[in-house]
């Protein structure tokens, strides 16, 4: 049930103020904490993580956070009814033509006109998780998703094959019927949606038994769906017409597809640029090495210089992500070397070690020196 369910925002951690950046950014930080592959048979963090990702397909889809805001889960359940109290009204359909006539008793089939004329399907959102290998260089995913499509049995007519709808006795096939009221300043006139016809100014007398009379039909359809490189957690892919069908000839709406990414378990990713750190040993960075440094193809060498201090940050330009809409341009890959201090010493590699330490003088250690400088004044 919708109301058990925790509030979104607080799965988050974040406020009802919060924009899009802090949502990713919130999103990211618990979709790697709470990841299956981190947090192996932990049934507490694989709950944690359905709930992550729930939330954050709810805010970062506009429309779909905007209803949340306003009524909460169930402005998000399809199951609830948000048009009560006469909330469903649609005052688009209410034209001056429609107020005219309902003091002047004049006669209008706008409103009819308008449901008969071609409506716009609408958008299906979709979503997808990819690993980080997947999004930096892309691939091609089937998708399962239901879909509003045309009935094939009768091409969308809602009349059986052979039949035809015919024009609404009740009506004359306008969509609209008179009404009169006695008042104190007389008898007014006024025109409402015909109810044998709902408004549509046909009748079907034979409906079609695949859509009963509806035209239209749901199916699960399945799908390829190319994913293009370099697309980030929390984008989304969309494929033109491939959302529910229209009405009376209208055209399909679109399907909108959110692509998550799992996390990678060395790189970091900011925008196009991807990091990550790599240890090195105390000789490597006293003397100076060529080290191996991971990069998205294989590996490459890179020779850091002597006195390499732990934390130092190096760079590989170009090695990072290529941008999802120019493949000619590529971020880069920024590694920080990690001094490792061997542990498990034999006595003979001790004895090497002090009388190394006697050898050396405080030129050879000029951020301690400063320090403890620092330190007296």
């Amino acid at each position: 049930m919708a109301e058990n369910k925790r509030d979104f925002y607080e799965i988050l951690g974040i406020s009802k103020s919060a924009g899009d950046a802090d949502i990713k950014k919130a999103y990211r930080t618990l979709a790697k904490k709470y990841h299956p592959d981190m947090n192996p048979n932990d049934k507490s963090a694989e709950k944690n993580f359905k709930e992550v990702n729930e939330a954050y397909e709810i805010l970062s889809n506009p429309e779909k956070k905007s209803r949340y805001d306003s009524y909460g889960h169930a402005g998000i359940d399809p199951n609830a009814d948000m048009g009560g109290g006469g909330m469903g009204f649609d005052f688009g359909n209410f034209g001056m033509d429609d107020i005219l006539s309902n003091f002047f008793g004049g006669f209008s089939s706008s409103s009819s006109a308008r449901r008969n004329e071609p409506q716009r399907g609408d958008d299906i959102h979709s979503r997808i998780i990819i690993s980080f290998e997947e999004a930096v260089f892309g691939c091609s995913k089937e998708i399962s998703y239901a879909r509003v499509e045309v009935c094939s049995q009768c091409s969308g007519s809602g009349a059986a094959q052979g039949t035809s709808a015919v024009s609404c006795s009740d009506c004359g096939g306008s969509g609209t019927v008179k009404t009169q009221k006695r008042t104190p300043i007389g008898i007014v006139q006024s025109t409402k949606p015909c109810e044998a016809c709902r408004g549509t100014g046909k009748i079907i007398k034979s409906p079609c038994q695949a859509c009963r009379g509806n035209g239209l039909v749901n199916k699960t359809n399945k799908r390829e769906v190319i994913i293009p490189a370099g697309i980030d957690d929390g984008n989304m892919v969309k494929v033109p017409k491939q959302g529910n069908a229209g009405k009376n000839g209208g055209y399909a709406g679109d399907l909108i597809i959110t692509v998550g990414v799992r996390p990678h378990h060395i790189f970091e990713r900011e925008g196009y640029n991807i990091f990550c750190e790599i240890p090195i040993t105390f000789i490597e960075a006293a003397l100076g090495a060529e080290i191996e440094v991971p990069t998205l193809e294989n590996g490459e060498k890179y020779k850091i210089p002597e006195g390499t201090q732990t934390s130092a940050v190096f760079t590989l330009k170009n090695r990072g992500i290529q941008n999802v809409n120019n493949a000619k341009l590529r971020g880069d890959l920024y590694f920080k070397v990690i001094v490792e201090v061997p542990v498990d010493l034999s006595e003979k590699q001790k004895s090497a070690l002090r009388e190394f330490a006697a050898n050396c003088s405080s030129k050879n250690h000029s951020q301690r020196e400063s320090f403890f400088k620092k330190f007296k004044k």
